[in-house]
């Protein structure tokens, strides 16, 4: 099934809207970032926690391992640069971080639910968006106390007030998806509790909006069905196989889960009358982007750039970055490709910097926004 906005009638309809929709709106000045998410956008939560992703990630924008997993900035990096502000540090990271314009929660591997399985175990971080609520929370509280005392350290917190200014980006709820699906679970049983993981979500939400958080700029989930570690992963059969090589059965979930995320971002709007709330379809961005990768001057959409062999270049055991030792000499197996700037799929799960700023660049006008509010304008509430 493709998504509503691959037409470029509808393309042209919609920014034609945005115009139409943002005259006479002012740009809203965010002062900080808070992130919340998983590896879509941990800029090095995960690595601070459990040892850096290691080489050659981060090869093309930082030239060394950065935290991120892929060869360089992430959607929320090119979110902070379009707003003028520093790449955000990780909360867990405490060498050399400054938070003066914010922080970020996110870890690999989050999810929405805490799972009851460890990371050895699963890959699924600790760090669930509940343990992430509560980080924020302690965040804020010191640093209020850390800007009433003054010295050095006030210096690298943010103001009092720009936690009401500040932009709140959420990318989250994808490893939820996923981790039914590893636990043998059916698409009807993942569905299922879809509900409880988006109310979970929904007071994640109301803990910032009640700390004075007003901005909130939430990217539903990516198109699982196209990524090589679930092509590799699962067991899909050819009848299930859509025209441009990706799994059906993982999209329509992934699409089930973004319809009932919409739905609760329309009852968080009304419980929560002082709130701006954008809903951003990363969903179809990213399909069109898989979809039209020739077109779009991108190739081999389905295959990973930095991997060790199979189909579609991925190997769960043989993970970007991978190393065997050959008499006492570590090699690395799972390389980079050539040539990432073309590639859209960096490891098998995430995006290559390329893909990223493409991305980027297609959301960042609000034309695949609800309400259709460009990035610098999600201040501005709108009457729904």
């Amino acid at each position: 099934m493709e998504p509503r906005y691959c037409k470029p009638v509808i393309i042209i309809t919609l920014l034609i809207s945005v115009a139409t929709t943002t005259t006479g709106l002012k740009a809203c000045n965010f002062p900080a970032i808070f992130n919340f998410g998983d590896s879509n956008s941990d800029t090095g939560g995960l690595s601070a926690a459990f040892g850096q992703a290691p080489s050659p990630n981060g090869e093309t924008y930082f030239h060394t391992p950065a935290g991120r997993f892929s060869d360089g900035r992430l959607v929320i990096d090119f979110i902070a640069e379009g707003l003028g502000l520093p790449h955000l540090n990780a909360f867990l990271d405490s060498v050399g971080s400054n938070f003066s314009h914010g922080a970020n929660f996110a870890t690999a591997g989050s999810t929405i639910r805490p799972q009851n399985t460890t990371i050895s175990q699963s890959g699924y971080s600790p760090i669930s968006l509940d343990v992430q609520s509560v980080q924020y929370s302690d965040f804020h509280r010191r640093s209020s106390l850390l800007s009433r005392q003054g010295g050095v350290f006030a210096e690298l917190v943010p103001k009092e007030d720009y936690f009401t200014q500040a932009l709140y980006t959420f990318d989250i709820g994808q490893n939820d998806i996923t981790s039914g699906y590893k636990l043998n679970m059916t698409t009807d049983q993942v569905k299922a509790y879809i509900p409880d993981v988006l109310h979970q979500f929904s007071i994640a939400i109301k803990n910032v909006y009640s700390q004075g958080g007003r901005s909130f700029w939430i990217h539903n989930t990516a198109p699982l069905g196209c990524l090589p570690y679930i092509l590799d992963r699962f067991l899909v059969t050819a009848a299930q196989i859509d025209k441009y090589g990706c799994a059906t059965p993982f999209n329509q979930v992934a699409q089930f889960f973004n319809t009932k995320l919409k739905e609760t971002v329309i009852q968080l709007r009304k419980g929560l009358p002082l709130a701006a709330i954008t809903y951003v379809d990363v969903y179809s961005i990213k399909y069109i982007l898989i979809t039209q990768a020739q077109k779009l001057g991108f190739e081999k959409p389905l295959i990973a750039c930095c991997g060790h062999g199979g189909k579609y270049n991925y190997n769960g055991h043989r993970k970007c970055g991978s190393k065997i030792t050959v008499n006492g000499k570590e090699i690395v197996i799972a390389n980079s490709c050539k040539n990432p700037s073309v590639r859209v799929n960096w490891d098998g799960v995430h995006y290559t910097e390329a893909a990223n700023k493409w991305l980027f660049n297609q959301l960042v006008n609000g034309s695949f926004s609800d309400p259709p509010l460009p990035l610098r304008m999600a201040c501005q509430r709108m009457d729904h």
